[in-house]
């Protein structure tokens, strides 16, 4: 692809609108770890909401979009959108919680949950594991789309894409801390919206547009075998049709796989960032950074609608316009020969589309790229410090530094992440692969992270052999297998095998293993106020009455309406563009009218959270846990 000046005069441009300004926040960064890892915990609702939606559209979400349609159809994507449920359910039950706890990172967490050497030691492994593994292993991922994209559209070699965006990345992680992260991420989502908006655009250009499209696609299906590349061929029964949002039943390995696991299974049982059951990772980072309960809740709610809402079908559209232009790997390599094999797949066809785009609007895309990649990356790199230097560093191995110190010791780790993200990325080959990764290692540790907030006998010991049993299970059911003791199974079930295997091990530890201490569970519960049945017996035991009960209660049956309404105004939304850019708009109008309806009820529900009275009580002003574990 060949770049013409009004082209490097707008990535020059998107450039310096995204990091210019994240400049001017260095100085505030480097007062302190809370503003460098939490922005002071004065964070509006918009601007927190703005920076998950970024954070989670990074360079490989297109191209994971792109590898699904191509693969299984349009409803390959349920693979994502099942975990609708997740991320509504943090809103409603788990976003006012997490602000409660004033802790500074959720690995802080586990101190002021569990007591005793058990959750030190959980928080020290998670630190470790999830700061460093786990968030390098996401970043190779990113580097990886950012590698393949440079690769087609310019020849750049992987090693030349690692270092550019490496230098670009740390340089303003390092610098700015989060509150430069959260600026950037901001202005960076307009960006990359009007970028695969107009890439949508293009691509219907190229095949004579939306009509075309549907009539081309509308009477093929994708039948994908394992290890054999998907064939098109006309709806028999025996494939997925391509344009059809539901899977195809009969074919019961494909439906499970991407349909009934997702919304059966994954979306409580498996951990993945962004998409965690009771929040966590960088989305807990955001509604910890927040200025309020209120805060908190309004950023998860604008993060979920515009996450699956006004994203998907521009990256859809690109896709299926690259089924009709790049029907297989062959044609891709046909079109860019000087392309490195190793980096092309079925995701490649997503940067392969952008050879449409004119003068101007390449420009255009490449600084949305660039952005997607930074937003990702920069969010990655923050997150990934703060746990390394909060919650191993300064608890574990120095712990009367000042505040300076801290802050400089988290820009070292910064440069040290990227590195070894980086050197990761060189071994990996595909979005889905690394994808089915992910949620390998976290099977069955979901639900263990929802029920901790609502009952009080789950322990550290829980955490510890859930996270032991999934671990083990992710690597000795597919080796049992590899033996003949087990039979060959597909990802879908071998995640329900881990899924079982880790929720009896952690169930198991919660009735034999050591219990948390009374004094800490009272504690806990005086702080944070969980709802529920199974805080009864703690509630006793701290003397807390019914009307301090009802003063901080989170209405369950409220937040349960709520949680309902809310999926159902994001999933009708989300259907009703498709229905209607595929013409079916009997289907549109009546889903339609269902997002009517259910946003009506959304915003009943909201209304009547957001004038809780416990959304101005004290609980949020407690001392930060950081002091108290301090001491």
């Amino acid at each position: 692809m060949h770049l013409y000046a009004i082209d490097w005069i707008i990535v020059f441009l998107c450039m310096a609108v995204c990091f210019v300004p994240a400049l001017f926040f260095g100085r505030r960064a480097g007062k302190n770890t809370a503003e460098f890892f939490a922005s002071g915990r004065s964070v509006p609702w918009w601007l927190a909401g703005l920076s998950m939606v970024a954070t989670t559209f990074s360079s490989d979400t297109p191209n994971w979009v792109t590898e699904q349609v191509r693969k299984f159809g349009v409803a390959g994507n349920w693979q994502w959108w099942a975990f609708v449920l997740t991320g509504v359910a943090t809103v409603f039950f788990f976003a006012r919680l997490w602000r409660r706890s004033g802790v500074m990172t959720d690995l802080e967490f586990y101190e002021m949950r569990y007591s005793g050497k058990a959750a030190s030691i959980v928080r020290g492994f998670r630190a470790v594991y999830l700061g460093l593994f786990f968030n390098c292993f996401i970043m190779g991922t990113v580097t990886l789309a950012a590698s393949k994209i440079a690769n087609i559209l310019f020849g750049l070699p992987r090693w030349e894409t690692i270092v550019i965006c490496g230098v670009l990345n740390v340089i303003f992680a390092a610098h700015s801390g989060l509150w430069g992260v959260l600026v950037i991420d901001m202005i960076q989502f307009f960006i990359k919206m009007t970028a695969v908006i107009a890439a949508a655009y293009f691509s219907l250009k190229q095949v004579g547009g939306l009509s075309v499209l549907i009539e081309k696609l509308g009477h093929l299906q994708v039948v994908t075998t394992d290890g054999a590349q998907p064939v098109m061929s006309p709806i028999d029964g025996t494939g997925q049709p391509i344009l059809n949002i539901l899977p195809n039943f009969s074919l019961w390995q494909l439906a499970l796989m991407v349909f009934i696991m997702p919304i059966a299974v994954s979306w409580w049982a498996n951990w993945y960032p962004g998409a965690e059951p009771g929040g966590g990772s960088y989305i807990a980072q955001r509604m910890l950074a927040s200025k309020s309960e209120k805060d908190s809740l309004g950023s998860t709610l604008f993060f979920n609608l515009a996450h699956y809402v006004l994203r998907p079908w521009p990256w859809i559209i690109t896709a299926l316009c690259s089924i009709i232009v790049f029907p297989d790997l062959a044609s891709i390599k046909a079109a860019f020969p000087n392309a490195d094999t190793s980096l092309l797949g079925h995701d490649s066809a997503f940067p392969a589309m952008l050879k449409f785009l004119p003068a101007g609007f390449v420009g255009l895309m490449v600084g949305g790229l660039i952005a997607a990649n930074s937003s990702t990356i920069l969010t990655h790199l923050n997150w990934g410090s703060s746990y390394l230097v909060h919650d191993f560093y300064r608890r574990f191995m120095n712990t009367s530094a000042d505040e300076r110190h801290y802050v400089n010791v988290g820009r070292i780790c910064t440069v040290f992440l990227y590195v070894f993200a980086g050197l990761l990325s060189v071994k990996m080959t595909s979005a889905q692969q690394a994808f089915q990764i992910l949620l390998s290692i976290g099977a069955g540790t979901g639900l263990l992270y929802i029920v901790r907030w609502f009952w009080w006998r789950v322990s550290a010991w829980c955490e510890v052999a859930a996270m032991a049993a999934s671990l083990l299970s992710a690597v000795g059911i597919p080796y049992l297998a590899k033996l003949g003791i087990l039979p060959q199974l597909g990802f879908a079930q071998t995640t329900i095998l881990q899924v079982g295997f880790t929720t009896v091990c952690w169930l198991v530890a919660a009735f034999v293993a050591p219990q948390t201490d009374r004094a800490k569970l009272i504690e806990f519960y005086k702080r944070v106020h969980p709802a529920g049945p199974g805080w009864e017996k703690v509630r006793e035991e701290a003397n807390v009455t019914p009307e301090e009960v009802a003063l901080h209660g989170d209405h369950m049956g409220l937040a349960t309406l709520g949680w309902i309404s809310g999926c159902a105004v994001i999933w009708s939304s989300l259907f009703c563009i498709g229905n209607f850019l595929y013409g079916r708009l009997n289907l549109a109008l009546l889903l339609l009218v269902i997002f009517i309806a259910s946003g009506l009820l959304l915003l009943y529900v909201v209304r009547n959270l957001w004038s809780d009275r416990s959304q101005t009580s004290p609980a949020g002003k407690s001392p930060p846990i950081s002091e108290s574990v301090a001491k």
